[in-house]
This record gives structure tokens, C-alpha cells and sequence, in this order.
């Protein structure tokens, strides 16, 4: 009986010790968060979020989109006559039938052709900015908005030397981007590009500053690029280009691609170059430029070394123009303009840029270089002369209307696309800017950035000799001597 009753004892100290145990456990296990679901839940979402998580751009997107528009263009491409039966050619069949009879089948082909791009509403009375490419000679501008409203557009303007213009709908009180200080953008912040590519409206693409500053791209006269890897395709370009406060810092223009799609670069025109031509061109229909009337080159390593400059930075003045600010001023060959009002000049490009930008009429301190020695020079700004405003425009060339040449269109070769082309100084000839589709040259194989040197064997030395020579073609095969990078080869064509 007393060993039953010390056995009753022990197990009910066993079951009481039993019974602390579970108690401490669940008290153990609920401070260690495995108790209940609800306050893990409270735990995660009373956690910081981690450093580097990308932001949310909904509140942007939603306040820039309504601003940003469709434009859809067509003009009349007018191509050459069909090709004639040898027989229509005998003269005795000219004669018997007479040439009017035979001019009914030379009348040449007309065709449309339409394209998409994008637009951004800066002003609420309908001003849109948007790139020379996607209004240049169009037959008619249709913009659509965000809401679905349809407009006839006009062209205010447009500068094909940075490749922007201005088009006016009438309508009013229109949602507008704000503008941003492009000069204050850094590399690595984040960029938003809206538009409307391949046609597929109000497309949203996020990336950062690439670089900022970028010349010698080869798209435009004038270039101050911003670089983006946010995703730029054919219908964004004339789009808007926001930072993440939702403000208008560059208008998309183009991208650079071996396979005509996206590869991570893109370029954008920066918000204050946009601003400043279209003020000019709303205010003139044109752009006055500011002009110094020098001609400058890059600063390299060794001449930086021969100049006594500590970095290849600054603008090589090679020639100064007769009567011009720069001559009156005192400015000198072999000057090294290092800055302008106190901004550092870092090459050539930064100084065109910033001088066309300065109003006419205005002085402006030059810091130079000049025998290893530094001094300010203060030059009065001029406008920049209508023959130099206006070359690249009165610079084109077509081949002819029909035969061989029909379709080819030229320009004068000038040093910066000589550079572009990396062709040395003093090249003649002509570049040839575009080949028109199905035409004989294109199928004879003629590229655009060719330089034409020759025509039938004969010297081309600029715009005047390729006119005279390209007339006497006809309706002839035309032999060219061309330049392609460098390499020399001959292209038959035949019309």
C-alpha cells in the first residue's frame, strides 16, 4: 500500500512538471514569432523598406501622359515612270505617233506614304514640340490626344540642325508637361520615356541617365544629347523624356541600333536646347543663333602638350572669319577657348552650342589660352549669317526626276560630316543623304554616307559639278566612282 501511494505521488510531481514545461514552451515559442501568423504579418510590415528599391512612378505617369500625344503624317512621294518597251523608244514609232502620245506613259507614279511618331504639349493653347523627322515635308498632321480627341496639326516651325519643331492644334486649356533644368540631370538618376512606339499609344519605358552632353553622334548639326538606356523605338521619337518629379527634361530623338530595335541607347534633345528653339521659332518661325565667327576644332592630347594645356579640354580656334565678332574682339589663331561666362568649354560642340544659344547683341568673356599664357577676351555676340543658318537646308540635291539618278539625293560635304565619315580634310565629291526605295540606285547597290567623286569618269568636286553632270544622264546608265568609308569602288546603274 505505501509503495501504491509514493507511486501516486511521484506521478502527479511528474504531471505537474510536465504541465510547467508546456507553459514555458508556449510562452518561448510565441516570443520567438512562431506562435502566430497574424503578428508575423505585423512584423513584416512594421519592417523598413531596403535601401535601393526602385521608386513608384504611377503618380508621375498618370500626371505626364494626358500631355503626351500621336502625331501620324503623309506626304506624296512622287517616283519615276515605269520603264518603256524598247519598241516605244524607236524613233520611227516617236515620229509616226508623235511625243504626246508617248508622254501619257511617262507621267510619273505618285504614292503615300504614312508614318507614326510622338509629340509633348508644352503650352496649354496647343503648342506641341516634336522632332523635324517625324513633320518634315508632310502633306498633312493628324495629332491625337490621350483623350481620343483628333486635331489637324500646322507646322509653327521647324530646325532640322537639331531635329525639333513646333506644331500648333487649335484647341486650349490642353494638359502640359512642366519643364526641368536639363543642366541639372546627373548620370545614373532615373528617366521615364513616353511616346508611342511602332504605334502603340502612351508606352511607358524607365531607365537612368546613361551620360549626358553627348556630340558627335552624327544626328544633328547642333548636339548636346542626353543618353538613356530606357527603352527608345521607331514612333517614340518627338516623346517626352521626364525625371522622376515628372518634369520635361529631354525630347526623345533617336536611338543607336545595328538591328533597327532597342539595344539600351538612346538619345534624347535636352529640355533647355528644346525650350530655346521653340521660343525662337513660335516668336520668328525660325531660329536665330548666336555667332562668334570662328572656326574651331578638338583639343587632342598632343596638342594639348604643344599649347602647354594640363588636359585636352577647351576649343582649338583654326580660323578666324574677316569683320567678324571674333576678329573685332582680338581673338587669334592658335586661341584656346577654355570657358564662356565662366562655364568650362570641355570641346568644340559644347561651344557652338552654347554660343548659338546666346541672344544676339550680347557680350560674352572668353577665358583663353593663348601662348601658354591665360586672358580674358569679351566678344559681342552676332546673329549667325543666313548663308551659315541655312547651308544644310540649301545644301540638298536631287540626282533627277527620272533615269539612273532618280530617287538619289546629295549635300555638300562639310568638315563635320567629313569627320563623321571619317574621311580626311579636303575630301571632295558629294555625300549622298538618301536613296529612295526601288530605285535604280538603291538596287544597284549606292548607300547612303557615300561620297560620289566621280560621274561617267568625270571629277565631281561639289554640288555644282554633280547638278551639271547629273543632267547630262538622262536616261543613260551612269557609271559612279564613290567613296565608302574610305574604300574606293565603282557602281553601274542602270535606269
Amino acid at each position: 500500500m505505501s509503495f501504491d501511494r509514493r507511486s501516486f505521488r511521484l506521478g502527479i510531481l511528474a504531471g505537474v512538471f510536465l504541465f510547467l514545461g508546456l507553459i514555458a514552451g508556449i510562452a518561448l515559442t510565441a516570443n520567438l514569432g512562431w506562435f502566430s501568423e497574424a503578428e508575423s504579418q505585423e512584423a513584416v510590415a512594421r519592417a523598413p523598406i531596403p535601401p535601393g528599391t526602385p521608386p513608384n512612378f504611377v503618380a508621375v505617369v498618370k500626371a505626364v501622359t494626358p500631355a503626351v500625344v500621336n502625331i501620324s503624317t503623309t506626304r506624296t512621294v512622287r517616283t519615276q515612270a515605269g520603264d518603256m518597251s524598247p519598241l516605244m523608244e524607236d524613233p520611227f514609232f516617236r515620229q509616226f505617233f508623235g511625243e504626246e502620245f508617248f508622254k501619257r506613259f511617262q507621267v510619273p507614279r505618285e504614292r503615300r506614304e504614312n508614318s507614326l511618331g510622338s509629340g509633348v504639349i508644352v503650352d496649354p493653347s496647343g503648342y506641341i514640340v516634336t522632332n523635324n523627322h517625324v513633320v518634315a515635308k508632310a502633306d498633312e498632321i493628324k495629332v491625337l490626344l490621350n483623350d481620343k480627341r483628333e486635331f489637324t496639326g500646322k507646322v509653327v516651325g521647324t530646325d532640322p540642325k537639331t531635329d525639333l519643331a513646333v506644331v500648333k492644334i487649335s484647341a486650349k486649356n490642353l494638359p502640359t508637361v512642366p519643364w526641368g533644368d536639363s543642366d541639372k540631370l546627373d548620370v545614373g538618376e532615373y528617366v521615364l520615356a513616353i511616346g508611342n512606339p511602332f504605334g502603340l499609344t502612351q508606352t511607358v519605358t524607365m531607365g537612368i541617365v546613361s551620360a549626358t552632353g553627348r556630340a558627335d553622334v552624327g544626328i544633328a548639326d547642333y548636339e548636346d544629347f542626353i543618353q538613356t538606356d530606357a527603352a527608345i523605338n521607331p514612333g517614340n521619337s518627338g516623346g517626352a523624356m521626364v525625371n522622376a518629379r515628372g518634369e520635361l527634361v529631354g525630347i526623345n530623338t533617336a536611338i543607336f541600333s545595328r538591328s533597327g530595335g532597342y539595344m539600351g541607347i538612346g538619345f534624347a534633345v535636352p529640355a533647355n536646347m528644346t525650350r530655346a528653339v521653340m521660343g525662337s521659332l513660335i516668336k520668328s518661325g525660325k531660329v536665330v543663333r548666336g555667332w562668334l565667327g570662328v572656326s574651331i576644332q578638338q583639343v587632342t592630347p598632343e596638342l594639348a602638350k604643344q599649347f602647354g594645356l594640363k588636359e585636352a579640354k577647351g576649343a582649338l580656334v583654326s580660323e578666324i572669319m574677316e569683320n567678324s565678332p571674333a576678329a573685332k574682339a582680338g581673338l587669334q589663331s592658335g586661341d584656346i577657348i577654355t570657358a564662356l561666362d565662366g562655364k568650362a568649354v570641355d570641346g568644340p560642340s559644347m561651344l557652338r552650342n552654347l554660343v548659338a544659344q546666346i541672344p544676339v547683341g550680347k557680350n560674352v568673356k572668353l577665358d583663353v589660352m593663348r601662348e601658354r599664357s591665360m586672358m580674358s577676351v569679351t566678344v559681342a555676340v552676332a546673329e549667325q549669317p543666313k548663308e551659315i543658318a541655312e547651308a544644310p537646308e540649301e545644301a540638298g540635291e536631287s540626282g533627277a526626276k527620272s533615269g539612273a539618278l532618280a530617287g538619289v539625293e546629295v549635300r555638300t560635304l562639310t568638315p563635320d560630316i567629313l569627320r563623321q565619315l571619317g574621311l580626311p580634310p579636303g575630301t571632295a565629291g558629294v555625300v549622298v543623304s538618301g536613296v529612295a526605295d526601288g530605285s535604280p540606285a538603291e538596287a544597284a547597290g549606292l548607300q547612303p554616307g557615300d561620297v560620289i567623286t566621280e560621274i561617267n569618269r568625270q571629277r565631281v568636286a561639289g554640288l555644282a559639278d554633280f547638278k551639271r553632270l547629273a543632267g547630262k544622264v538622262g536616261k543613260k546608265n551612269v557609271l559612279l566612282y564613290v567613296n565608302r568609308q574610305g574604300r574606293k569602288l565603282f557602281i553601274a546603274i542602270k535606269p
